[in-house]
């Protein structure tokens, strides 16, 4: 394969993390859930679907690979609701999910907490030791962002005899991924990816006006995300790297979030401690790249160009013109390529094939390796 011409996380070609699930794991896990199917049986299942995964990763040559998330329902409940005294709540941040055949109003899914966290057991850290058992490849894992715990309910989300000060709610939080992430890194875990959508969500002046609403301030609100993530990786391996992906929403292929990344632009890329960003920018509603040059140095951009939501093939010509463009902000060297999201956030997935999904990811290879190798 290529030379890109990068050794160390993120790389050149990249991808978000969640791959579209065969349909016989869907068929099984719906037989888990009906209970006519055995823990033992489906995780075999798991298992094998997850090495055929890891092997496609790989022969089209990607750096780095996942098990697709093919272990969860969603992105962020089945991690989220592992925690002691996390439960399911409706969402109080109403949201507008867009499509091109149009519009979806709808509250979704939140959490909220009822008691003192803790972490009873450790939570996706057998899921990444099985990748790493089966892959030549770096492998990677992707946890939601601890400000998912919080953003959709606010203060009213979280218990006031538990936390009568939220200073103490977000040390809590921040104590059990810490305790997470160290156990990754014990694992082995080199390279871990924090999925934050809440920045992109603070970009779009809807949304802005939903968390005032609730009583949050969306001024504030980046600088408190960036210390408790900041605190949340401080039990991290010296050389683990550590990024964060940001989308404006991925229901099916609709998005909820419109926006450039200006208004979180110098805390989200300056006061979080990661090594790079995964952002997104299939569309104009991410704005256009002028936010980067607030990037340091010693940070890199994955720039999210191929979507995850449309089967059509980009163009590979009109994707080095896009690469080229962000360059003026940010050198070449800071950056790689890789979908503007996952290819399925939730089981279903969104509305592509799978080998939609193989041409993407093939592309992206082709793209890096024409640019950087």
């Amino acid at each position: 394969m290529p030379n890109l011409f990068t050794t160390v996380a993120p790389f050149r070609a990249d991808h978000v993390g969640s791959l579209l699930r065969p349909p016989e794991l869907l068929a099984a896990r719906a037989q888990f859930e009906a209970g006519t199917l055995s823990r033992e049986e489906l995780t075999r299942l798991e298992d094998a679907d997850i090495l055929e995964v890891v092997k496609m990763q790989e022969d089209i040559g990607l750096q780095a690979v996942t098990d697709g998330e093919f272990r969860r329902k969603v992105w962020h409940t089945d991690f989220l609701q592992q925690f002691a005294n996390v439960e399911s709540m409706q969402s109080e941040v109403k949201v507008h999910f867009h499509t091109a055949e149009g519009d979806i109003e709808r509250l979704p899914t939140a959490e909220k907490v009822t008691g003192k966290l803790s972490r009873p057991h450790p939570i996706f850290v057998e899921h990444f030791k099985y990748v790493q058992s089966v892959a030549s490849a770096t492998a990677k894992i992707t946890l939601p962002s601890p400000s998912m715990l919080h953003f959709r309910g606010g203060r009213n989300a979280v218990d006031e005899t538990a936390y009568p000060d939220m200073a103490e709610f977000y040390t809590d939080l921040a104590t059990v991924y810490s305790e997470e992430i160290a156990d990754m890194g014990a694992a082995g875990c080199r390279y871990l990816q924090l999925d934050e959508v809440n920045f992109a969500y603070l970009c779009d002046p809807l949304l802005r006006q939903q968390v005032q609403n609730i009583g949050e301030d969306p001024d504030s609100l980046p600088h408190t995300y960036a210390r408790l993530i900041n605190n949340a990786i401080s039990t991290r391996p010296a050389d683990m790297r550590i990024t964060m992906h940001l989308c404006r929403g991925n229901f099916e292929g609709a998005w909820v979030a419109e926006g450039g990344y200006e208004p979180v632009a110098e805390v989200l890329f300056n006061e979080v401690n990661v090594n790079g960003y995964f952002l997104e920018y299939d569309t104009p509603r991410a704005g256009d790249f002028s936010p980067l040059r607030f990037v340091p140095q010693d940070k890199m951009v994955v720039l999210g160009l191929v979507s995850s939501k449309q089967a059509a093939l980009e163009n590979k010509d009109d994707l080095k013109r896009r690469i080229d463009e962000a360059a003026q902000y940010l050198p070449l060297e800071q950056l790689a390529i890789s979908p503007q999201c996952g290819f399925a956030s939730g089981e279903r997935g969104n509305k592509l094939s799978v080998d939609d999904e193989r041409r993407k990811l093939e592309l992206l290879v082709e793209v890096a390796a024409e640019v950087w190798g």
